[in-house]
């Protein structure tokens, strides 16, 4: 029996972990969710604590690059050595990417 390809193999990889990925707005609920508040705006008891940003805010929303939300989601977020926010090490790239782009959708 003939091995499969290369190509073929990295393809199966691809695939079986896209079908694995859990939606950004599942991701949002499980994972951002208690301190942002489902609906972004930050005013949860933690998020209050904390003073999250509202991601409701078309100011807050146009003042960070998309670049900014994904560097605070996979690195976390500190303040004068303090952590603010975890970072999501366990995402995946595509996960970072379309939770990127559900926070734009929390713009009113």
């Amino acid at each position: 029996m003939k091995k499969p390809s290369f190509a073929f193999t990295a393809l199966l990889a691809f695939g079986s972990s896209a079908l694995f990925a859990a939606p950004a707005s599942e991701i949002w609920t499980t994972q951002c969710a208690k301190c942002h508040g489902t609906d972004g705006a930050g005013k949860s008891a933690v998020g209050k604590k904390l003073k999250v940003k509202d991601y409701t805010d078309a100011a807050v929303q146009t003042a960070l690059t998309d670049e900014d939300l994904a560097k605070a989601i996979k690195q976390g977020v500190t303040d004068n050595g303090k952590e603010r926010m975890k970072a999501f090490t366990d995402l995946t790239p595509e996960d970072v990417t379309s939770l990127v782009a559900h926070i734009r959708t929390l713009k009113k």
